[in-house]
């Protein structure tokens, strides 16, 4: 009898241990969760500030722009995305994205190309699901602006390129050349279809970025010009040139820092209307618009580099997890006069995989730990029951 009471007392025990096992081990893989697919976001963007513009004359001090300026997004598509990477990317992006607008409210958003990673071979059906996923994840308030620029993954390469493509991505993301807001000049440049040979596409684009040129050097010109009659006056400043292809450099063995290329790779050379513009396009944009800066993206990896005339380019890194470890994007405090760059980076996929294996073994240990506690009770009845056995 006192045995029989000694194991059920021990019973309710085990099953109460049970219940506390069960209970932190749920706990624990509900933190990590909870840490590594949203909180670890807040945390890392909290501490990214807007660069402060410099100092202006007194009585010159215009509203300052807020811009984020990320590219190589690569939504993943049918043919070459399996689901699950298609999945953790695409969720990724999606919370470092929205993270990003609530916490840092920028006034407008651009993405330098390649949005996609298969719209160059998309079906209508399949560009149809892509860019509702595109909206999904990249939704932003009515009073934010989202500007895209094409890339050779969402219209193909040159030779790739279509009237068909073209269209439908202008359809969705708008055909503009040219953006203006609080007296700063956007240009938003198709660059793969400055191919220069004179195809039907490469000849309208460049028709458009000429008549583009035509209007910003009108309005640095003194009003009553003959040339420049008519049509809505832009601020008079100098643009921002916002484009998917670099302009034409060598390689990137100049470039540095913790997003530039891997050492081995810097040094390999860029092959012209591949990898960069050729020498001869680059010269028309740097002499069409003579902009105060150049933003571009392609390449995945970060450089800064600076052209004919102190022009500055800034190569903007992937925001995509599949394409670099620490992905990040560009803010720009930007006045007619002036402008200020800072970067963002996002978490650290290996951070991410640090904390998922640290919880898992924090897992084992606590199931290892209560599994000799539990253990140990049955070894007490097992002697109990040979003593009682032996008499």
């Amino acid at each position: 009898m006192a045995l029989t009471r000694w194991l059920r007392g021990h019973s309710f025990c085990l099953s109460r241990r049970k219940r506390s096992l069960l209970w932190k081990l749920t706990v624990v893989a509900l933190a990590s969760l909870l840490f590594c697919e949203f909180l670890i976001y807040y945390l890392v963007i909290f501490w990214c500030r807007w660069p402060e513009v410099g100092t202006p004359a007194p009585g010159r001090q215009g509203p300052v722009l807020k811009a984020m300026f990320l590219a190589d997004t690569h939504l993943l598509g049918e043919i070459t995305g399996h689901w699950l990477d298609k999945l953790r990317r695409e969720w990724q992006m999606e919370r470092a994205f929205q993270t990003a607008l609530w916490l840092l409210q920028p006034e407008v958003v651009f993405i330098l190309g390649d949005v996609f990673d298969e719209g160059k071979w998309s079906s209508s059906k399949a560009w149809e699901e892509e860019t509702a996923r595109f909206r999904q994840m990249f939704r932003h308030p009515g009073h934010v602006q989202l500007k895209v620029v094409a890339g050779n993954h969402d219209i193909g390469f040159h030779y790739e390129m279509s009237p068909y493509k073209v269209k439908r991505f202008e359809e969705v993301f708008s055909s503009d050349r040219l953006f203006s807001w609080k007296g700063v000049n956007f240009v938003m440049v198709n660059s793969v279809a400055l191919e220069g040979d004179g195809c039907g596409i490469c000849s309208e684009v460049e028709a458009e970025l000429t008549e583009v040129s035509r209007r910003l050097n009108c309005s640095l010109e003194v009003p009553g010009s003959s040339q420049c009659a008519g049509g809505q006056q832009l601020p008079a400043s100098a643009p921002i040139l916002l484009q998917h292809y670099p302009l034409y450099r060598a390689s990137d063995a100049n470039c540095s820092g913790e997003d530039a290329a891997p050492p081995e790779e810097r040094n390999i050379p860029f092959q012209e209307k591949y990898d960069v513009l050729s020498r001869e396009a680059s010269q028309k944009l740097l002499w069409w618009f003579r902009p105060r800066l150049i933003l571009s993206g392609h390449t995945h990896s970060a450089c800064e580099v600076l052209h004919r005339g102190g022009v500055p380019e800034i190569s903007v890194p992937s925001f995509s997890w599949r394409n670099r470890n620490n992905p990040s994007f560009i803010m720009g405090s930007f006045t007619p006069r002036d402008h200020a760059l800072s970067k963002c980076f996002l978490p650290l996929e290996g951070t991410v995989l640090s904390t998922y294996c640290a919880a898992a073994g924090l897992l084992v240990v606590l199931t290892f730990a209560r599994l000799e506690c539990l253990a140990s009770p049955f070894l007490s009845v097992w002697t109990l029951l040979r003593m009682h056995m032996a008499r």
